[in-house]
């Protein structure tokens, strides 16, 4: 029996085995999950005329690599709105779409509450790094929400590519073409896990709005859980269950043709 194929893809914070290592071990051995780093981060500073297309040429790249004609997309944060940018380009190539509180999902309809936090977001872009992290993070959550504080020591090397890589997703958000229409038509099985701790007003919006665009859409929401102490982090056996499920009535739908 052939393993299940994934490709998962990390946020715009931490390195993608950071990010899925619990969760890969937790869905154990038949389940070939390859954690992808953000093209977004491969040199010192974002690519030029870097944009979502970069990453879903990059998700190309790797399932092309390893003979892959179909498989399973995964994406967190950033990575969740590189996986819809992929869904509407290449249906095709995927059996199912798995959502990790996406940090956008187009450019059509939003709401007057959604708007003013995207003005929020972007008012960051004029402060120094270390108060444009914690100004971001405090966007994500619920106002009542005590978020852990920073690690103690030197950050990792990474980190300082982080800014950056943020502010390079919140500029392609402005103007980036995602088709609503694609997505309408996109026939597999969407999977959707959001924060109950998160902030309603992007990441739950996000929620409603693609519940109305995918015919086949499920929610998930962990109660306990929040956009940065995420589910295939902190509960990783509970997702993997799910994931699972998921993966297998998209394999049942391809089956019944």
């Amino acid at each position: 029996m052939e393993p299940i194929r994934a490709i998962l893809l990390p946020g715009s914070v931490l390195p993608a085995h950071l990010a899925y290592d619990a969760l890969i071990e937790a869905l154990g051995p038949d389940v070939d999950a390859v954690a992808k780093d953000l093209e977004l981060y491969d040199g010192d500073e974002p690519p030029d005329g870097w944009t979502l297309d970069t990453e879903v040429d990059g998700v190309l790249r790797e399932a092309d690599a390893r003979g892959w004609e179909t498989f399973h997309l995964l994406g967190y944060s950033g990575g969740g709105a590189a996986a819809l940018a992929f869904a509407a380009k290449h249906p095709h190539r995927l059996l199912s779409l798995a959502l990790l509180e996406p940090a956008w999902a187009g450019n059509w309809g939003w709401s007057p509450a959604h708007a003013r936090l995207w003005q929020d977001y972007n008012a960051l872009d004029a402060l120094p790094p270390g108060q444009f992290m914690a100004g971001f993070m405090r966007l994500g959550v619920k106002p009542d929400v005590v978020l852990a504080p920073p690690p103690q020591g030197d950050p990792p090397p990474w980190m300082a590519k982080r800014p950056a890589g943020i502010r390079a997703f919140l500029r392609t958000f402005e103007n980036y073409d995602l088709d609503r229409g694609r997505l309408a038509a996109f026939r597999r099985p969407v999977f959707f896990a959001l924060g109950g701790l998160s902030n309603p007003d992007d990441y739950g919006e996000v929620a409603d709005r693609l519940s109305s665009v995918f015919p086949d859409f499920r929610l998930e929401v962990f109660q306990d859980r929040h956009h940065f102490d995420p589910p295939h982090r902190i509960e990783p056996e509970r997702l993997a269950a799910m994931l699972r499920e998921h993966w297998g009535r998209a394999a049942g739908r391809v089956a019944e043709g």
